[in-house]
């Protein structure tokens, strides 16, 4: 399993895919990497030289990945939601930021369903039986 900034990457797997578990890096990156640093794309990553390890970790260095990508996604979030706007707004509620309907579906960002009044299903049943 080689480790490339910071991550253990699949070994098992072709170079071009197991660089997708780099966070920041995507198909069309990964490609380019892969081509940059002319790497056979059928190769496996258990594959890889040291010296093929080490120009993909000097090509990565131009892009920001990982942490950092993560801290600045994270501080536009935060700015989003200190100004106030709409999609701020959206965040700080936990629902859905990119304009999705909310009546239907969007289980994802609203988490599962909270039943307000009388119980439905079993435990209705159940309660109503025991009366």
């Amino acid at each position: 399993m080689p480790r490339v900034m910071g991550v253990d990457i699949p070994g098992k797997k072709r170079v071009e895919y197991s660089l997708r578990y780099v966070y920041g890096v995507g198909p069309s990156r990964a490609r380019e990497l892969v081509a940059k640093a002319r790497i056979d794309p059928l190769k496996k990553a258990d594959d890889l030289t040291d010296e093929e390890v080490t120009r993909l970790a000097g090509l990565l260095q131009e892009y920001v990945l990982e942490g950092d990508l993560r801290r600045e996604v994270q501080g536009n979030i935060r700015r989003l939601i200190s100004i106030g706007c709409y999609r701020g707004i959206r965040h700080r509620k936990g629902l859905p930021v990119r304009g999705q309907r909310t009546s239907t579906n969007a289980r994802t960002r609203k988490g599962p369903r909270k039943t307000v009044g009388a119980v439905r299903g079993k435990e209705a049943r159940a309660a109503v039986k025991t009366d």
